[in-house]
């Protein structure tokens, strides 16, 4: 589970490590960050009181997150798992300070979610692969 919420981490850093000199890019950025906390929030059944206090760390995750993006680019394989892995570990105990230890443990599955829906809208508007939504586990 691990290997394959890494590579899909890793692969997706071409869609997310994105120059931030550019005020367009940050904007995407922003709005990228912006959905996929919404994408989240709603996976997760979040109450209101749990959402106050999930967006502002949730936010602080994605920022670091990206800039992790950027500086492991061209490290060995297993240096940019490792990397993305401590950050995680670190947000999920702030996370599961929140939300409980379940909800805690599931930001990360559903981030992985978001980022393979988002690969795979890209690859059908590029024409790359036939549409087809995600197949849901367990039912």
């Amino acid at each position: 589970m691990f290997f394959i919420l890494s590579f899909v981490f890793v692969s997706s850093a071409r869609l997310f490590a994105q120059d931030d000199d550019d005020a367009g890019n940050e904007s995407n950025s922003d709005k990228m960050r912006d959905k996929m906390k919404e994408f989240i929030q709603k996976r997760l059944d979040l109450t209101k009181e749990e959402t106050e206090k999930f967006t502002p760390v949730f936010i602080k995750y994605f920022t670091e997150w990206r800039q992790t993006l950027k500086e492991v680019k061209g490290l060995p394989k297993l240096d940019r798992q490792q990397r993305l892995l401590d950050l995680q570990l670190r947000y999920r105990t702030q996370f599961r300070e929140i939300m409980g230890p379940t909800k805690g443990d599931q930001v990360f599955e559903h981030q992985r979610r978001f980022i393979q829906e988002v690969i795979r809208i890209n690859n059908e508007r590029a024409g790359n692969i036939p549409a087809r939504p995600l197949r849901r586990r367990g039912g």
